[in-house]
């Protein structure tokens, strides 16, 4: 189980990482899809297991947080 959990920590974070370094404006909407998908399921996960987490869910907070600037810069600028 520590397995599965260990790849779905690393997993928002390749995600969330691609979307913040993706350079073609086209594919930069999907890109941040994708992560925000990635980090809501881990934020379940977490809610969901006992233990402390706050620095993880404080880092999905602000991964969050990021995205919806970058979305918002990419909606300013396409239209």
């Amino acid at each position: 189980m520590l397995a599965s959990s260990t790849i779905t920590h690393t997993n928002w974070r390749v995600f969330y990482s691609q979307a913040l370094h993706e350079l073609n404006h086209d594919e930069l909407p999907e890109k941040i899809r994708a992560a925000q998908h990635e980090i809501e399921s881990r934020a379940r996960e977490l809610f969901q297991t006992s233990g402390d987490h706050v620095d993880e869910e404080q880092a999905l907070r602000d991964a969050l947080y990021a995205l919806h600037a970058l979305q918002t810069c990419l909606d300013l600028h396409t239209n």
